[in-house]
Formats: C-alpha cells, structure tokens, sequence
C-alpha cells in the first residue's frame, strides 16, 4: 500500500475510534478500493476492483453497507446524481471544513470536490425554505465541463 494511503487509512481508523466505532478489514478494504480508483465508482464496480485487489468476491449490498459506513462518518461522498461515491478529497486532514460541493464533468465525468463556506449554504437553504421546500441535504452536485476537456 503506498505511503498516502496508508497514512489516509490511518487517518481513517482514528476517525473511526474519536466515534467510537471500528474500522474493519471489510471497510478498510472498500476504502482502499475507493482510493486507488481514484474516480466516482458505484457499489458494483467496487465489487468489481475489489475481487480483482483482494482475490476475493464481496456482495454489492455489503458493499453498499459499507458504503453507507463510510460516508455517516464522511470519509467517502455519495454523488447522488450518478449513483457513486468518492473518497473524501480532505479525509486526512486534521481540521473541520465547511460543506463539501461537486463538480462533475459532462464529458469525462470526473469529479472535482470543493468547498463553500456554512453561510453560503446557510443562505440557499433559507431562501428555498422561504417556498415552503425543505432541503434535505447541503450538498450541491454541479455539471459542467473540466478544464481538461474544453480545452479539447
């Protein structure tokens, strides 16, 4: 396992712990897999990339379990709009950050993960109550195309 992912896993296994839940060979793998993919993946090409590293075969609704694990404790994002998920790009930091915000490419669909500051998303989130709609997640999934591909 290469240096930065050993010390995002250790990062991870702390994380775990400060919540009071483990991190498990299961889990560790998964998010391993995560990593190294490198790119939004979805629970079957998870299972996938995982019999292909580990020489064993995972179940997808374990995979999602997991999945599910990982992102409660926001070490892996779920790109709603795709249907995949994505390592948290500041998962080995150490401070707290504001609210994580997607850019995702129409062409190549990479992702590209930033941040918007709490008021901003403050703000959205009172002007759409003002329509009497209630926002259930403070994450923003935006299309668009990268860099890479409009330079094309």
């Amino acid at each position: 396992m290469p240096n930065n992912i050993q010390l995002i896993v250790e990062k991870a296994k702390q994380t775990c712990a400060e919540e009071g839940v483990k991190l498990t060979t299961k889990r560790e793998n998964i998010l391993t897999c995560i990593i190294k993919v490198g790119e939004a993946v979805s629970a079957y090409e998870l299972a996938d990339y995982y019999r292909e590293e580990f020489q064993q075969s995972i179940p997808a609704m374990s995979v999602y379990r997991i999945l599910d694990f990982l992102v409660e404790l926001s070490l892996v994002h779920k790109l709603s709009s795709a249907n995949k998920y994505i390592a948290c790009s500041h998962i080995s930091c150490s401070h707290s950050h504001e609210i994580p915000q997607f850019l995702i490419c129409e062409e190549c669909q990479a992702v590209t993960e930033i941040s918007v500051m709490n008021n901003v998303i403050d703000e959205l989130r009172a002007s759409v109550e003002k329509t009497g709609f209630k926002l259930t997640t403070r994450q923003l999934e935006l299309q668009g195309i990268c860099e890479n591909c409009s330079s094309k």
